[in-house]
Order: C-alpha cells, then sequence, then structure tokens
C-alpha cells in the first residue's frame, strides 16, 4: 500500500469520492494519511471532470480521530502532518459532503464540521474526545462548534467530551441529515450529484468564500462584497447560461470552475 492508498479516490458522474482507507484500525488518523486525504481534495479540485466531492470511510468508522496507538516510523509524517495546512479543507472551492458511516471523534470531528454538508448514518457517536486526553480543541473545532451551534454548546461539547449519537448532532444543527446506515453514501451522492448538475461551479466557490468570510465581517462590508461579485457575475458566461436554461426549460450546461464565469477573488 503507497501513501495515496491510505485515502482512495473514485470519480462517478462528476463526484469525487475519498475514502479513508485503514479500516483494520477503523481509519484512525495518522500523518500519512493525512498528508494522502489533502492530497486527495487537491487532486479533486484541479479535476475538470469533478463538480462536487464526498468523505466517507472504508468499514465501521468514519474516522475516530487520530491512531494514538501509531508509532511514525522514519520517514513518516507526524500528526498534524508538516507537509499540507491543515486548512486545506477550508480552502476546496467545490462543495464538500461528509458521509458519516460509523465513529467520528477527536480531529475528524473538527474535518467533518470543516465540510460544506454532513450526512451520518443513525446510531452513529460523535465527540471531540480532546478534553479527556488532555489535550486542547485541536483543527479550530471550538471556533466550528460556535458558529454552527453557539458558545454554550461549544463548551458542553469540549468540556464534557460526552458522546452524542447522530440524531443529537442534527438536533444541535451540527449534522444536516440523519439516513439508515445503508443509505448514508447514496444520500451524500445523490446530494453531490444533485449540486453537480444544477449550480454553477462558480457560483458555489463564491458562495462558499462569501459564507467563510462572513464570520470575520460586518453586515454592511458583506453586503457591500456582494455588491461587487454581483456585478462581476451579471456579466458572466454563467448567469446567461443559467438564465437561458431556466427560459428553455432544460438542463443547465456550466462549464467547469475556471471555465465560465471568473471573480476577481479567484486570481488571489
Amino acid at each position: 500500500m503507497t501513501d495515496l492508498d491510505l485515502c482512495l479516490y473514485d470519480v462517478d458522474n462528476q463526484v469525487a469520492v475519498l475514502t479513508f482507507n485503514r479500516p483494520d484500525r477503523m481509519n484512525g488518523m495518522t500523518g500519512n494519511m493525512e498528508v494522502a486525504f489533502y492530497e486527495r481534495l487537491r487532486q479533486a479540485e484541479a479535476d475538470n471532470d469533478v463538480r462536487a466531492i464526498v468523505v466517507t470511510g472504508a468499514g465501521r468508522a468514519w474516522c475516530p480521530g487520530a491512531d494514538l496507538a501509531y508509532r511514525p516510523g522514519e520517514g513518516d509524517e507526524p500528526l498534524p502532518n508538516t507537509k499540507i495546512p491543515t486548512t486545506t479543507l477550508l480552502d476546496i472551492r467545490k462543495p464538500v459532503i461528509a458521509a458519516i458511516n460509523g465513529a467520528c471523534a477527536g480531529m475528524a470531528f473538527a474535518l467533518a464540521l470543516m465540510c460544506d454538508f454532513r450526512i451520518a448514518a443513525s446510531g452513529v457517536k460523535f465527540t471531540t474526545a480532546f478534553a479527556q486526553r488532555g489535550l486542547i480543541a485541536e483543527y479550530g473545532l471550538a471556533w466550528h462548534i460556535i458558529e454552527i451551534a453557539g458558545r454554550a454548546t461549544a463548551l458542553d461539547l469540549l468540556l464534557t467530551a460526552r458522546v452524542l449519537r447522530a440524531e443529537e448532532m442534527h438536533e444541535l444543527g451540527l449534522v444536516n441529515r440523519v439516513v439508515p446506515p445503508e443509505d448514508v453514501l447514496s444520500e451524500a451522492a445523490a446530494l453531490a450529484r444533485s449540486l453537480a448538475s444544477t449550480s454553477s461551479p462558480a457560483s458555489m466557490a463564491t458562495i462558499k468564500r462569501q459564507v467563510l468570510d462572513a464570520s470575520a465581517s460586518t453586515v454592511r462590508d458583506a453586503m457591500s462584497e456582494a455588491d461587487t461579485l454581483m456585478y462581476e457575475s451579471i456579466d458572466g458566461a454563467d448567469v446567461r447560461e443559467g438564465i437561458q436554461g431556466f427560459l428553455d426549460k432544460r438542463p443547465v450546461d456550466f462549464a467547469p470552475l475556471g471555465h465560465g464565469t471568473t471573480f476577481a477573488w479567484m486570481e488571489d
């Protein structure tokens, strides 16, 4: 097995499926596996045949966080890795859907919240785990929980490290949808295909950026930026295609990211 085999990559119908692949260790994260995951994300980002990304796990788990029993050998990456920024997932311009098929804990809890959508199998267990291991809220997890569910929930989940089922995660807004275990990957793939076939790649990338930036901006700044982006979009190829497809009552045919509408921010 090569390092890239630690995260499998498959493309079908404009959807890339990335699979954590250490099923013998419940997909426990290592530095090498983290690098493989980020490399696969970058591969999907650069692939014009990919419009949306699904992340799932091989076997019975999604990812239970770091493999605490793993001892890196000579030349192995530490965790967090030193090669690729751990913010990489936030910078992916295509929609990312977590298909959480099994246990999700620690750093994987943070990775799941960095995804744009979370679809979880019923009964799946989640825990932050950090406080019970003498650690802090890693990978920006405190920020992510506060943004989605508020300060009180963040303190509850981070300080107690209690175990939550997927159903409670859904009630808190931390999971978008709970489905039967046998349907989790197909539901995620169906959502990904819908996004890939109906939404402009440039629009999705820009909206993702707007949502992330909104947390650090005022409403006036957000509205000013939206005005600028709106005027940029009006002259774009995607607007022409989106409106014409609507008027013709036919499926839209948007160009891949970078080949249709482009925005000034994409050149940064």
